[in-house]
């Protein structure tokens, strides 16, 4: 283990003399030095923490530019983009550089009742306010309506194709590489569902795009719900925020459990975290390919790879806790930084 020696000399000056008093600190190159003030910063503590997420920032801050440059696509029931935090403008430009509401198709995605939920789903991903981060807080973020309302009352299958086509048609313009696909059927599919969005899902897949979607908060056993279990789409369940204990919606077609007391914020967690993997991936010319057919399944196989294993005694499957900091540590560790 590589080993640093830290020389902190402080100078105490006399009439005759100068005394050079030194302290010996011995630092663990390898290990990353705790850090309150990014542990103070995290939009989640606690779940960031376990996540190994504030330990990424810690150990590669000077390294990753933490999202900059990437745009986030958050597609909801619409997004309130009066508030303050979205009205934020960072050295580069505007926190949010686009918006679209596919259920009235025109530019605005101000929520309408009965929507509610969409104007602070992503604060856990892309927050950058008032010295509260989200994960990759550097990105940029697309406000989408997409649906009426985030746990649905009706088949809104094909509003939701069409906010898909809107970043299919834009994805290169705003380097989109992300989408936290939010809504919830509240039903317990085993299987995936066939719907018009599958052909948008396959193209964004193409275009290694991660989307990701959330099981569902009712703790069913046998089953998650609907986009989750699209076949192009990643399925996040949950562990107990301070434990690896699965709960929430979960079966055997959830991809990851993410530490969170709903899906909806495992999955933000997971969709800022893919952000800084890429980043991670394309800094370190990591040959991704060896580890899937798509960049968003060579992540999400590399965050099973590095992350822990987790037995739910209720189904009796394993599931995977991903850590960014060994998702982040194993790309670097086979790869030429450039």
């Amino acid at each position: 283990m590589k080993r640093l020696l830290v020389l902190k000399l402080a100078f105490i000056i006399w009439p005759t003399a100068i005394i050079l008093p030194t302290m010996i600190t011995i630092v663990h190159a390898d290990e990353p030095v705790a850090s309150k003030r990014f542990k103070a910063q995290a939009y989640s503590p606690l779940e960031f923490e376990r996540m190994g997420i504030i330990a990424t920032w810690e150990k590669y801050d000077g390294v990753l530019l933490w999202g900059k440059g990437q745009t986030l696509v958050a597609m909801d029931d619409g997004c309130d983009m009066s508030v303050p935090e979205w009205k934020v403008k960072l050295p580069w430009g505007p926190k949010v550089v686009a918006g679209y509401d596919s259920v009235d198709n025109d530019d605005d995605p101000s929520p309408v009742p009965p929507g509610y939920h969409g104007t602070g789903i992503a604060f856990p991903s892309s927050l950058n306010y008032k010295g509260k981060l989200g994960v990759a807080y550097n990105n940029s973020v697309i406000q989408i309506r997409a649906v009426t309302i985030v746990h649905l009352r009706s088949d809104e299958a094909a509003s939701l194709a069409m906010g898909l086509q809107w970043v299919i048609d834009n994805q290169k313009r705003y380097n989109i590489t992300a989408i936290n696909l939010s809504p919830l059927d509240d039903q317990r599919h085993r299987r995936p569902v066939a719907t018009v969005i599958d052909e948008k899902l396959t193209k964004l897949r193409e275009q290694g795009v991660w989307v990701s979607a959330p099981c569902g908060n009712h703790g069913y056993t046998t089953g998650i719900s609907w986009p989750a279990c699209a076949s192009a789409c990643f399925a996040i369940g949950a562990v107990k925020p301070a434990a690896d204990i699965v709960h929430l919606d979960r079966f055997s077609n959830t991809d990851l459990t993410i530490p969170a007391t709903a899906t909806s914020s495992s999955n933000a967690f997971i969709v800022g975290s893919a952000m800084i993997l890429r980043e991670a991936i394309e800094k370190s010319c990591f040959k991704w390919r060896r580890e899937g057919k798509t960049l968003p399944e060579a992540m999400l196989a590399i965050f099973k790879k590095t992350g822990t294993e987790v037995t739910d005694p209720a189904t009796g499957l394993h599931f995977r806790r991903p850590n960014l900091l060994a998702a982040v540590d194993y790309v670097f560790s086979e790869s030429k930084p450039r």
